[in-house]
């Protein structure tokens, strides 16, 4: 019999494993059948050790850094399960069992995906129920307006009305941090599509499930706590970021929206650029997004591109081997050269 769950957490250390793995276990809940899986994305700290050595419970797959959509595939390669969640590694779960979400995903047959209620480590709500991104709402997230929770809907992507948090709402996309997702919607849509090496692979995932006909859903049935905003600013993970945005409207969008919305993100950087606030933090962003702006141009690689899985960095043309072939739904029109402008 397969199992009821499979837990896909891509490790690239084993600085968060540790508590993530121990909350896992301990919000299973009854009566389910687990497969967590720890996809080693070539850690340089022996972290399939230390997960086998203190983990029996969990499996280990080696997996090559060719980026996170990536290694998420090599771990769905060796799962069977009727659902999988996608885990980040620096989150733990605070409340809500496996078992629970199990149940809800059987009682709701329409529903190809759900996300769960994230909070920070500042103990503040962590807007993860999104809308699709379109060039109206980068115009209002360039123009700063999408933080406003008085604003129309269609000028900005996430739901800043945190009473919605607490109970289920259908949404367009949710956080990568945590997707669990029904198998058939995945073998409907496809997984994820590594030519995004971080950064807006699921949002194309989202959109994909939903394309094919899938709900997606927010539920408040599990909380987690997220560490994601420990990271800080950095300019080539900002550049990644916004680069990836782009990618995604080359394959979404039609011509004249992509030069829109290329717009909008130029001119939110632009603006940054020139003025981000004061002191060290203003200058980290300055830089950022000045980096955003020289890759836009084509002055700069697109970061990761080296590390990007193969299939991804293939010219124009090339035939695919079948081990390699992006996954089922993903066209290849999107192809991104390395340092090609994209204004």
């Amino acid at each position: 019999m397969p199992h009821d769950l499979a837990i896909i957490i891509v490790a690239m250390d084993r600085r968060w494993i540790r508590p993530c793995l121990r909350t896992v276990f301990a919000h299973a809940g009854d009566g389910v059948a687990l497969d967590v899986v720890v996809v080693d994305n070539d850690s340089p700290d022996a972290t399939t050790d230390m997960v086998t050595a203190e983990f029996p419970r969990a499996r280990a797959v080696r997996s090559p850094n060719h980026g996170f959509g990536h290694a998420n595939n090599r771990g769905l390669m060796t799962c069977d399960a009727r659902y999988v969640l996608f885990l980040n590694p620096d989150t733990e779960i605070l409340e809500g069992t496996f078992a629970e979400l199990v149940r809800l995903m059987d009682a709701r047959p329409l529903v190809g995906l759900i996300g769960a209620r994230q909070i920070t480590p500042e103990g503040r709500i962590d807007e993860t129920i999104r809308r699709f991104p379109n060039a109206l709402r980068a115009l209002g997230e360039a123009a700063g307006v999408d933080r406003f929770r008085g604003r129309p809907r269609w000028l900005g992507e996430r739901e800043l009305d945190l009473a919605a948090y607490d109970r289920e709402v259908e949404c367009d996309w949710t956080s990568g941090s945590f997707m669990l997702v029904r198998r058939e919607a995945l073998a409907s849509a496809g997984g994820f599509d590594e030519r995004f090496f971080m950064y807006s692979e699921e949002t194309d995932l989202c959109r994909r499930i939903k394309s094919a006909g899938w709900e997606i859903r927010h539920v408040p049935q599990m909380t987690i706590l997220h560490h994601g905003g420990e990271v800080g600013i950095n300019p080539r993970i900002e550049s990644l970021g916004a680069m990836t945005r782009i990618m995604y409207a080359r394959k979404h969008f039609s011509p004249g929206h992509r030069l829109a919305y290329t717009g909008a993100i130029a001119l939110r950087h632009g603006a940054r650029a020139v003025y981000a606030g004061k002191g060290e933090r203003g200058a980290l962003k300055r830089a950022a997004s000045q980096r955003v702006l020289t890759t836009l141009l084509g002055r700069e690689p697109i970061p990761f591109a080296e590390l990007t899985a193969p299939v991804a960095m293939m010219p124009a043309g090339t035939p695919v081997p079948e081990a390699a072939e992006a996954p089922v739904g993903v066209g290849r029109g999107a192809r991104t050269s390395p340092g090609a402008p994209l204004l």
